[in-house]
This record gives C-alpha cells, sequence and structure tokens, in this order.
C-alpha cells in the first residue's frame, strides 16, 4: 500500500510538473489586467504553436488561396490596408477587418457584438460565402489527411483533428497577440520616455470635453467597447448592431475600435470609408450626418491646422513599436 501510494504521488507530481511546463507564459505588460482565459480551454505551448500553424494555413479556404493573415496583416497590427478584404475567387467583404491585438480583452466579436466567444469567431469567416467560404467537413478532412496535423491534435487535445480543436487552438494563439509597447506606454506607464510639445497638446485635445475623443476612446485600449452610431451616414445599409438585436435603436451601431495602433489599421470605420487620421479628424469635426440614432456624444468642433497635426501626432504614439513602419520615427 505504501508503495502503491508512493507511485500515486509520483505519477501526480510528474503530470502536474509536465503540465506546468507545458503551460503558456503571456507577456503582459504591468499596466495591463490579465485577460480571461476559459477553463475549458488553458494555453500551453504546444496548443498555441498548433493555433498559429492554422493561422497561416490556406487549407482553410475552399481554394486554398487565403489564410487568416490573408486579412488580418502582422506588420499591420493583424488588421488589412483596404476597406474590404478579398475572399475567395476575389470576392468582396462587406465590413472592414479589424486589428487582432489585444483580442484577448474583448468582451464581444465583430463590429456588431454578434459573437462572445473568441472560440465561437472563427467559424463566421471560415463558413462566409464572401470569406473563406469552406465547410467544417471539408477543413477536418483535408487537415486529417496530414500526418503532422494528426500528430499535433493528439498531443494537444488527446484526439484526432476535430474542428472544436480547430477553433480552440486558433482562439488560444490569437490570445497571445497582447502588445502594449508604444511610445504612449513609455510615457505614461513606464515613464521612460516623454511627448513632444506637439505629442502632448495633442492629448490635451484627446481629453478635452470639446472634442469628447476620450469618452468613448477609454481605458487601457482606448475603447469601452460600447456600440456606438457615430453619424458616419444618414442612411446604413449595413444596419450594425441592429442585426443581432433586432431593435431599430441599434441601427447604426458599431462597437467603438480599439485606437491602438490606429496609425497602422487605416482605412477605418467599419467600411473603410475613411483612407486617412486626417479623414476621421475631419468627420468628428463636422458633427457627423444625421440620422435618429447618432451619439450625443458627436457634435462636431473646430481645430486649427495646428491642433489637428497635434491629435493626430498623439494617435500616432499609440503605435507598437512592432508595426511602426518607419523604425526610426
Amino acid at each position: 500500500l505504501v508503495f502503491g501510494a508512493i507511485l500515486v504521488f509520483i505519477s501526480v507530481a510528474f503530470f502536474s510538473c509536465s503540465d506546468q511546463k507545458e503551460s503558456y507564459e503571456l507577456n503582459i505588460p504591468d499596466w495591463f489586467p490579465k485577460p480571461e482565459i476559459p477553463a475549458d480551454n488553458p494555453l500551453t505551448t504546444k496548443k498555441v504553436k498548433l493555433g498559429k500553424q492554422l493561422f497561416f494555413d490556406a487549407r482553410l479556404s475552399s481554394n486554398f488561396s487565403l489564410s487568416c493573415a490573408s486579412c488580418h496583416l502582422p506588420a499591420y497590427a493583424f488588421s488589412d490596408t483596404v476597406a474590404f478584404s478579398s475572399g475567395v475567387h476575389e470576392r468582396s467583404g462587406e465590413r472592414n477587418s479589424p486589428t487582432l491585438v489585444n483580442v484577448a480583452y474583448k468582451p464581444h466579436f465583430f463590429k456588431d457584438g454578434g459573437i462572445e466567444s473568441l472560440e465561437l469567431q472563427a467559424l463566421a469567416p471560415i463558413d462566409h460565402p464572401s470569406e473563406m467560404d469552406i465547410s467544417t467537413t471539408t477543413i477536418v478532412d483535408r487537415l486529417r489527411k496530414d500526418s503532422l496535423y494528426q500528430q499535433s491534435f493528439k498531443e494537444v487535445f488527446n484526439s484526432g483533428v476535430t474542428m472544436r480543436g480547430i477553433t480552440y487552438a486558433l482562439a488560444a494563439y490569437q490570445r497571445t497577440l497582447i502588445y502594449g509597447n508604444s511610445k504612449y506606454d513609455r510615457v505614461v506607464h513606464e515613464k521612460s520616455a516623454s511627448f513632444s510639445d506637439l505629442e502632448k497638446r495633442g492629448q490635451n485635445l484627446f481629453n478635452s470635453d470639446s472634442l469628447n475623443c476620450s469618452k468613448c476612446h477609454s481605458g487601457i485600449f482606448f475603447t469601452d467597447y460600447s456600440f456606438q452610431n457615430n453619424g458616419l451616414k444618414a442612411n446604413y445599409a449595413d444596419s450594425g448592431r441592429a442585426k443581432v438585436t433586432s431593435d431599430p435603436d441599434d441601427a447604426g451601431k458599431f462597437v467603438v475600435p480599439t485606437l491602438r495602433n490606429v496609425e497602422v489599421t487605416g482605412p477605418y470605420m467599419y467600411d473603410g470609408s475613411l483612407k486617412s487620421l486626417s479623414q476621421v479628424v475631419d468627420h468628428y469635426a463636422s458633427g457627423g450626418s444625421d440620422h435618429r440614432n447618432k451619439s450625443s456624444l458627436i457634435d462636431g468642433f473646430s481645430l486649427s491646422d495646428n491642433d489637428k497635426k497635434a491629435l493626430i501626432a498623439f494617435l500616432k504614439t499609440l503605435t507598437d513599436k512592432e508595426f511602426q513602419q518607419n523604425p526610426n520615427q
């Protein structure tokens, strides 16, 4: 009995150490909160590696022409550079591809908040005819023919290739895309740098009551994740949040996007209709179009050319080092 107890103890200790060794440690800035990780999808090194491999695998599209990374370009903070990304057979998407940076913290997904789980998020673009346009059965059949994937799924999930495993691995990888290495972070949180006079002036404008930027673009991630109609259009062909709620009071409302890395995630708005930060500032300064659901915070303001330059300079301090297109800036 004593020998058996020792064996049990050794076995438990071995697997506990093994599990601990396998766990993936997120690189989280000290000023970021810890993201919530679902109990049924803990992060492990091998799972994250598998998810990354899947993220860049074009076998997840019907004609082998694109992967997740085709519309979420790593160099541009995992966003795209066009208004609508091209899906299979060059079919145009319906909304602008958002950044995936810090997606681990998002409470809901898509611009209308229609999905509340990162594990479920991948199913929508996979199935969508204008995106990857492929059945889950076909994906699983393809990957089951790959001996390396077979081995990876066995090691990670103790099973063969399954769609659940695919989406869970993709979610695990995306949760590692945590970045907080911008000039703003170095100035405000690390106290290791300082804003220029122009950037400081822009920060004051951003936080001012006259511009109202920080009312919605608040907190660590410069978004309160609320749904707002910002007066982009007088009439919306895409009803936004109302597609989910069927509430006419939600028509034209879309989730407030993060402003982190906004310098490299254009074009802007849910439809990519504004090509530059200058156009974005001009839109808000104008007060936007009339719409019954337009936020009361959008009422217009006046900016001199120098103030506009300062505001944009501050917004550019939110760009992480990893995504700066000019490393010397």
